[in-house]
């Protein structure tokens, strides 16, 4: 495999609103990312991805985006995000960007010449079409909900936005368009940005006839999901996005990819595929219902294990995935992954550990390192999230009562990882000054940063012995390169795995159950612990007793 500068890192995503305020508005800011820098070298993690800070109304916090060569005003300057660059540069970090080109806001420029004439030069950048006897031109529902058609006032004319309706999808089938973003993102890559995560980028393909699929809910509509999966030709249109853009600069790249097929692993992420790697949401499918959040079901253990095995086994060569338990996008991993016996300091450290030990690129996500919880909402008016509206909303026409349409979002909302970070025991978490945006978890007054420093046996300082050990010159190469093989694998709790490379090994065991567990280690007690999150190893009888939310990290001898 050729070596790249990326293999070795590991990635850390800061959502900017919940980072950090500096100036009291109660939005954190490019300043306050700055300020944290340190506190990220110390951490041990290389790359800062950030969440979107483009110029934007924030219909959907960021992600619809009205100009791309624009830092948003709430999060300060370009020369501040300048600065940015050249501070994490000194701690030789390297900053990537979210690149949402699927789509823009219906504030852009593009969006607002194409409207005065849907069949003119920029009304070629969107997709325009007319009703069918009155209707949308099919009956796309919209992954907001309600159909993905928007009319136009006065006019027979609809356009496509598979999210909101304030973000109008672009269309990748016009030249002229993608001059504009191949300008676009070299432009970021020629300021020092080193890559870029790449937002919902298997939806840029579509079947420009717009067929009607059969409906898959009481609403008569279709997930697009089902035109998405189907079209072909999609490798085409992301291997001219690499090399007119990424791949003159070495800029690594993190694809929003699901459902990939295993015969396209290669294509996406081989040594010359689309992209450097893509996130594994494999256990994310896990808790996914039928219908939204009102009907998803709680993660089983076994199915959390064997998707991540199954994944890992896959794709170790073919490239390497992006490893996830967290984003902007999904509840916190404690109260999602783990059972209410192992929702606990130790849980958590477990948790991370079989997480950032796996082969691939570890991507934590601000909190996580502390382990921040799901944040109790009083109201749907606490929430700011469209997203998570629209599965209250489904809740409720589903019957279920506002207290139980409430703990669905309490338990799924993407506004779980969106609550400010908690850096203290002050006044809202230290996070600001002012009013935060968004409402500061009630428990900050006991899971902080700040006190978690001053305490050995934390999350936070567990994290950084993990994140050390993963990157330790003794076993750098082998939790970068090393194969993966599952271990244990009959026993029903025990999440257990063995990297190896070059006759070095080192084995991570863990138990999720609630009771310990026996296992026939050979020569246990010869093997030297590297990592242990609880204070003793425990042998019986020539047996590893491995205690209940007790992970190991032992190198094989």
């Amino acid at each position: 495999m050729k070596k790249a500068w990326w293999h070795d890192k590991i990635a850390y995503q800061i959502y900017p609103k919940s980072f950090y305020d500096t100036n009291g508005d109660g939005i954190g800011d490019l300043r306050g990312i700055i300020g944290k820098l340190d506190y990220l070298q110390e951490l041990g993690v290389d790359i800062l991805w950030l969440s979107p800070v483009y110029q934007s109304p924030f219909v959907d916090q960021g992600y619809d985006i009205s100009d791309y060569y624009k830092i948003d005003e709430r999060f300060g300057s370009m020369e501040e995000f300048d600065l940015l660059l050249a501070e994490a540069k000194k701690r030789n970090m390297y900053v990537i960007m979210d690149l949402v080109i699927n789509h823009c806001s219906d504030r852009h420029e593009w969006f607002r010449k194409a409207l005065k004439n849907p069949e003119g030069e920029y009304g070629g950048y969107f997709y325009f079409r007319k009703g069918k006897d009155g209707n949308p031109p099919n009956n796309y529902r919209s992954y907001f909900g309600g159909s993905a058609w928007e009319k136009l006032p006065d006019s027979d004319y609809y356009y496509l936005h598979l999210f909101a309706k304030e973000q109008p999808d672009l269309n990748w089938n016009n030249p002229r368009l993608l001059e504009e973003l191949y300008q676009m993102i070299n432009w970021w890559m020629e300021k020092g940005v080193a890559g870029f995560r790449i937002d919902a980028i298997m939806n840029i393909k579509k079947d420009p006839a717009f067929p009607s699929c059969e409906p898959d809910g009481a609403d008569g509509l279709a997930s697009p999901c089902h035109m998405i999966e189907n079209v072909r030709g999609i490798g085409e249109l992301l291997e001219d996005l690499k090399k007119h853009t990424f791949e003159e600069y070495g800029a690594f790249t993190v694809a929003e990819v699901f459902n990939m097929r295993k015969e396209e692993l290669h294509e996406f992420i081989g040594e010359n595929g689309h992209f450097s790697t893509m996130f594994d949401f494999s256990a994310h499918s896990l808790s996914l219902g039928e219908h939204g959040w009102y009907d998803s079901k709680p993660v089983e253990f076994k199915a959390f294990r064997n998707v991540l095995f199954h994944t890992q086994s896959e794709c170790q060569d073919v490239g390497f995935l992006a490893n996830i338990l967290e984003n902007h996008d999904e509840p916190r991993s404690a109260d999602r992954y783990l059972p209410k016996y192992a929702k606990n300091d130790d849980g958590v450290k477990m948790l991370g550990t079989v997480s950032v030990l796996l082969r691939g690129i570890p991507f934590l996500y601000q909190g996580q390192e502390i382990g921040m919880r799901n944040c109790p909402m009083q109201s749907i008016d606490d929430y700011d999230d469209i997203s998570t509206l629209n599965e209250y909303r489904l809740a409720r026409s589903a019957g279920l009562t506002d207290s139980e349409a409430l703990a669905v979002c309490c338990q799924n909302s993407r506004d779980n990882a969106r609550t400010p970070m908690q850096w203290d025991a002050s006044p809202h978490a230290g996070f600001t000054s002012g009013s935060p945006w968004l409402k500061v978890n009630p428990n900050y007054l006991t899971i902080n940063v700040e006190k978690q420093q001053k305490e050995e046996h934390s999350v936070l300082s567990y994290y950084k012995r993990l994140l050390a050990l993963r990157k330790s010159e003794a076993y750098r190469s082998l939790f970068t390169y090393g194969a993966f093989t599952p271990l244990f694998e009959e026993e029903e709790h025990i999440f257990a795995y063995e990297r190896s490379l070059d006759g070095q090994s080192v084995m991570i065991l863990a138990n999720f159950g609630e009771q310990d567990t026996l296992l026939p280690v050979r020569h246990i007690a010869d093997c030297p612990v590297l990592l242990n999150n609880q204070t003793k190893l425990h042998i019986q009888k020539g047996f590893l007793c491995l205690k209940s939310c007790q992970v190991l990290v032992l190198e094989k001898r």
